[in-house]
Parts: C-alpha cells; structure tokens; sequence
C-alpha cells in the first residue's frame, strides 16, 4: 500500500476537498485502486492510500497536476512512515540564512562570496575548494564577528523547531550535519533541538579567523557516510532514515534516505532527489510521517 501526503501553504492556498478530489481522480485514471482518503490537518493536509500503482508512476502525475498550484506531495511506501533517523542540512534549510555570507558581510565582500556560494550549492563548483576559497576571504575577521552574526542573522526556518522535536519525542535519532561551521551548528542544534550537530571548524588565531577550515573539511560524501554511520549504529533499515537539505553537497546523503526531501532547493537538486518540498514549511515533514497536530511536540 502507497501513501500520498497532499499538503498546502495556507498564506497561499487552502488545501480544499475539491483538490483532493482532483487527485484521487487523477490517480485512479492511471489505474490506482483507492484504499482510504484520511486528513491530518483541514486545509492543509490530507492522505490519500491507494495501490495497484507504483510511487513513481504516481509521482509523475502528481508532478504534471500539480505543476501550477502551490501544494506539495510526498508519496512512498504507507508501511514504515515514521521515521527513527533525522540527517538535516543546517543553511537555508534549518535556518533561513547561509551563514558564510552573513559573515561576509561584515567583511564588506558579501556579493563575492554569495555568488561563489550559489554556485557551489547547485552542483557547479567542487564544494571543497569553493570552501577553502570563501574562508580564505574572511582571513582576519575579528572572532567576535561570530556571535555578532549568530545572534542578529540566523533565524531557525518556520517548522524546523516543531519537526526536530516531534520526532525526537517519538523516538528519532536527530542529527544536524553541515558544510558550515561548529560555531553555528553548536547553537542551531540547541535551540532546534537536535540531538547531535557535526560540522567544519574554523581556524582561529590571536582573537582572528586564519582564513584556514580544519581538516576533515564535512563535504557530500561525509553527509552520505554520517548517515549510513548513524543507520548501523541504530540498527536501522535504510527506509527508516530521512535526510532534508538544499544543496547540491545533501544529494548523495538525500538519495541514500528512505525518505530523502529537497527543501526550497536548488534546480539542480530538485531534479534529482526523489521528493521535494516547494511551498510548504518544514512541518510539511511531520505530515509526510503521518503525524497530526495533537502528535506535535511544540506548536509553530
């Protein structure tokens, strides 16, 4: 049995019976047999459970239906919704910011470091060395710049609170993993609420930034090697894993996921993860997992 997880943005567009309607028409022409239609939440998310056709047949109609409304659709195996593993991505998917170009700004070279960081984020430059480059611009920045950046830039994404902390009260492992730096994650996991946070280091020297990120630098592969690390320490099926990230550096973790979600991200990205998030908050994820709202640890 197969699931699909309609869910809308309600600031643009309640999620109506007429839609859902719309899809399980849309479903059934293309031979699925209708099971069960449930709502988690009135105008904002329903499932709907059908078989007799696969998720990437449903998928490819609910890309073409969906195309011009903004609502998202997560569709995948009923059996085993609930994850017991959360890998995310921390800039631009748990926080609203990249915190490298904050920290650039107050280097005055914002525009320079942005456009090297667009480029990285969608698979055009090698991540390491684009890194490397972009720290070596920031050589000298007072260390207190941190805190000052942290605490006047990252804001944590709507419904990232609600879904780390959700899961982790029904017994998921939670890990915050980023090619940025330990500074921030260190405070993000905190105040999100993950359980564990891995990132860069960065060189510091004399109250100053070195210009210099310590080795290992926490590039794709290692996201992809954390998450299986994290899977067999657990004792983990691989379809009990979900990665969410926005960069082309969270493919091989988000393709390696049971339920692997690109997050308002990347062209690039999108058109290679199996799942995407476009319109909705990170709660969209409780969703998908089949949690309601009286299941929420937190409120948005």
């Amino acid at each position: 049995m197969n699931v699909t997880t309609l869910i809308a943005n309600p600031n643009l567009m309640p999620l109506t019976l007429a839609e859902v309607n719309s899809v399980v028409e849309a479903l059934e022409n293309q031979g699925a047999y209708l099971l069960d239609v449930k709502w988690l939440q009135d105008e904002v998310a329903c499932d709907i459970f059908f078989d007799r056709l696969t998720i990437d047949e449903a998928q490819r109609t609910l890309l073409y239906l969906l195309a011009n409304v903004p609502f998202d659709a997560i569709t995948q195996e009923a059996e085993g919704r609930q994850k017991k593993l959360l890998l995310s991505d921390m800039d631009s998917t748990i926080i609203t910011c990249e915190c490298i170009d904050e920290l650039a700004d107050y280097a005055g070279i914002k525009d320079k470091v942005s456009e090297i960081t667009e480029r990285a984020m969608n698979g055009e430059l090698d991540f390491i060395a684009a890194l490397n480059e972009r720290v070596a611009l920031l050589k000298d920045l007072p260390e207190a710049t941190l805190q000052e950046c942290y605490d006047s830039r990252v804001k944590l994404m709507p419904g990232a609170e609600v879904l780390v902390k959700t899961m982790a009260k029904h017994g998921a492992t939670t890990v915050l993993i980023s090619g940025g730096f330990t500074f921030f994650t260190s405070r993000v996991a905190k105040i999100a609420g993950f359980e564990h946070n891995i990132a860069n280091v960065l060189g510091l020297a004399d109250g100053k930034l070195t210009g210099v990120v310590k080795p290992p630098i926490i590039d794709k592969h290692a996201k992809e090697q954390t998450l299986f690390g994290f899977k067999d320490e657990l004792r983990l099926e691989r379809s009990q894993t979900l990665a969410v990230g926005d960069g082309a550096n969270d493919l091989p973790m988000l393709l390696a996921a049971g339920l692997g979600v690109a997050y308002h991200a990347k062209p690039t990205v999108r058109a290679q993860a199996h799942h995407q998030i476009n319109h909705c908050d990170l709660s969209a994820l409780l969703y998908a997992q089949g949690y309601t709202h009286k299941d929420w640890a937190c409120s948005i």
